[in-house]
């Protein structure tokens, strides 16, 4: 039986997603780590379709980040290589459902023949409007604020900017990927209450939604329920609400 999305009246175009959990699953589950990534694979699955089934026009995954490189040898290739079988087996599903692909990080860090399936599928993929999927790979907030501060200080030592006129735009349109919105929710699974180095120019203005699931049981409901936390919540950004004042 399909799963029929609610009716909802406000859907944010952008949603970010921290996929927490992986491993404890796999703990949980006596299996192993990787197995985890792999069952976590299937719910990014599911949250592209449930996307697509209430409007949500940008999904970013928190994949892997600079911090990620730290982890055992043997895990990161079992992460690269989960990569590659994901988009050689699921491939299809991004050009049935009109699916972009966009990676958001230090691709050139990625081992060869991943980054050239990637880059591969985005090329691909790249003519599609309606739908896009961004995978944050061997990505931190951090190193994309500097790059962006390093190309603006490269523009002021050529004389084509001054520091006085620096503005938030500027800043912007040096990240990663500025032509996209910025995220209205951010979720993360698995309970922990922290951004890790993810999005931290993007999110300022993001509705936070931190679920105790495991990202390889967030699945179709909990996506739904989290965009129906987002529809309760009333966006203000510091302004006054035209009724009650201050809240």
């Amino acid at each position: 039986m399909t799963l029929q999305p609610p009716s909802l009246k406000s859907v944010p175009q952008h949603v970010a997603l921290i996929m927490d959990g992986n491993g404890r699953w796999a703990e949980a589950k006596g299996k192993s780590r990787i197995e985890g990534h792999q069952e976590g694979a299937q719910s990014v699955r599911a949250i592209l379709r449930a996307a697509a089934a209430t409007g949500v026009e940008v999904i970013t995954v928190y994949a892997f980040s600079t911090e990620n490189w730290k982890r055992p040898p043997k895990e990161i290739e079992g992460l690269m290589k989960l990569l590659i079988e994901s988009l050689n087996t699921y491939e299809q599903e991004l050009h049935d459902s009109q699916i972009r692909l966009r990676i958001m990080g230090q691709l050139e860090r990625l081992p060869t023949p991943v980054r050239k399936r990637i880059e591969k599928t985005m090329r691909e993929t790249e003519h599609y409007a309606k739908h896009t999927l961004v995978i944050a790979l061997s990505y931190g907030a951090r190193a994309e604020i500097t790059h962006a501060t390093q190309q603006i200080a490269q523009a002021i030592s050529n004389g084509t900017l001054k520091p006085n006129e620096i503005t938030e735009d500027h800043i912007t349109n040096n990240l990663y990927l500025p032509d996209l919105p910025n995220p209205e929710l951010m979720i993360r699974t698995s309970g922990e209450v922290r951004l890790s180095n993810f999005m931290l120019w993007q999110l300022s203005y993001a509705e936070i939604i931190v679920t105790d699931t495991f990202w390889p049981e967030f699945r179709e409901p909990q996506f739904y329920e989290a965009l129906q936390q987002f529809e309760r919540r009333k966006r203000r950004f510091g302004a006054l609400d035209s009724n009650k004042g201050f809240s």
